[in-house]
């Protein structure tokens, strides 16, 4: 996904923009502004489909001019080099190869120089994973928007959905907010609230996040595009902020000494954490881990590791005399945690095999004991 010489860039940007024009002479005797959209991974791509979608209606006051998103990355066992979701489902609708931008990094100079070739009035972000130095912002004369996953000033960073998620929230949302040097620290235009139940993973609130996100930028595009939304967006309040940091492999672990519902909370927010919803494919990230000791028919003990994949919470548990043997009740593995409470496993995975529902994995102990870990 080459980047063009900026002769042929323009010569694309200009038939483009005659195209434009002509449509909006047509719906009403006004030009289509140019929008340059930033995303990565696959809740950006469904972003980036709303965008299309609607630039297609003869009386859209915008078109996308340019999409830039991460560079190819090595995906799978073979290690082929793959374009991220967004410049996939951009190729896939027919947008301009030439017209796809992927920098290592958004200040790189003849980026830069591109950028300006496609004279963006404004960019749109959306989990685009670089950050934009201010050569980048001053480049749109309506600045930059971005689509934050969550309300804004809560949980700015890297991992708002699986902090929140992590907090155990009852309602988190997402926030279109002016992008300024500041990490998520521009002005809010607009905010959309979302119930937040125990069941709802990290993937799934993503997903659902930027679907909000996507229709509240459509709202508010007119007023952005206008001018008029700069005027009454809301600066944050500082004393309001709280960070949502990067996930890193540490945090995989549970620990059974902590209660049922904070290990809850952690296998929602590190679900499939390693999909390419979340962290790159190529990130290495390990998932939700345990250790279990498997105690073979002759009193033999021996580390089993787990990847945990679905959980409940329960406030109080029985247990063996010890405190330490996990149980199996209805369809789910019992196991004693912090506080008297009980973490159920209802989904695991071993290494190496497939994932498993807690009755067949119970099935295939014949017999053997399983305990914590000390």
């Amino acid at each position: 996904m080459a980047r063009c010489s900026p002769p042929l860039l323009r010569r694309l940007f200009c038939c483009a923009a005659k195209s434009a024009s002509a449509a909006g002479a047509g719906a009403g005797g006004t030009s289509k502004k140019n929008i340059v959209f930033l995303g990565s991974p696959q809740v950006a791509a469904s972003v980036l489909e709303t965008l299309l979608v609607a630039s297609e209606s003869p009386d859209c006051a915008f078109q996308v001019a340019a999409v830039v998103t991460q560079p190819p990355a090595a995906k799978n066992r073979g290690r082929k080099l793959m374009p991220s979701a967004v410049a996939q489902l951009a190729l896939d609708r027919g947008f301009p190869g030439d017209l796809i931008f992927t920098p290592e990094r958004a200040g790189e100079e003849a980026f830069l120089s591109d950028l300006k070739e496609v004279r963006p009035e404004l960019c749109i972000t959306a989990a685009y994973g670089n950050i934009l130095p201010q050569r980048f912002l001053d480049i749109p004369p309506y600045g930059t928007v971005n689509i934050h996953p969550s309300l804004l000033p809560l949980y700015r960073g890297a991992a708002p959905v699986q902090r929140a998620l992590q907090d155990g929230v009852e309602e988190t949302g997402v926030s279109l907010a002016y992008t300024v040097r500041a990490l998520d620290a521009g002005p809010v235009i607009a905010c959309e609230k979302f119930a937040v139940d125990e069941y709802i993973k990290a993937p799934e609130l993503l997903a659902i996040l930027f679907n909000l996100g996507s229709k509240l930028l459509l709202h508010e595009l007119p007023s952005i595009l206008d001018g008029s939304a700069k005027e009454r967006a809301k600066p944050q309040d500082d004393s309001k902020v709280t960070h949502a940091p990067k996930l890193n492999s540490d945090e995989s672990w549970l620990s059974f000494n902590q209660e049922a519902k904070l290990l809850h909370n952690k296998v929602s927010f590190l679900f499939l954490a390693y999909s390419s919803m979340l962290l790159p494919t190529n990130s290495g990230w390990p998932g939700t881990r345990a250790k279990l000791q498997l105690v073979n028919q002759n009193g033999e003990p021996d580390v089993l590791e787990i990847k945990v994949i679905s959980t409940k919470s329960c406030a109080s548990c029985d247990t063996t005399a010890d405190g330490n043997e996990v149980l199996f009740s209805g369809n789910s593995l019992l196991i004693p945690c912090g506080g008297s409470s009980c973490l159920e496993v209802l989904e695991l995975q071993l290494p190496g095999k497939k994932v498993t529902t807690a009755r067949d994995f119970w099935n295939g102990l014949r017999g053997q004991k399983l305990l914590k870990s000390p």
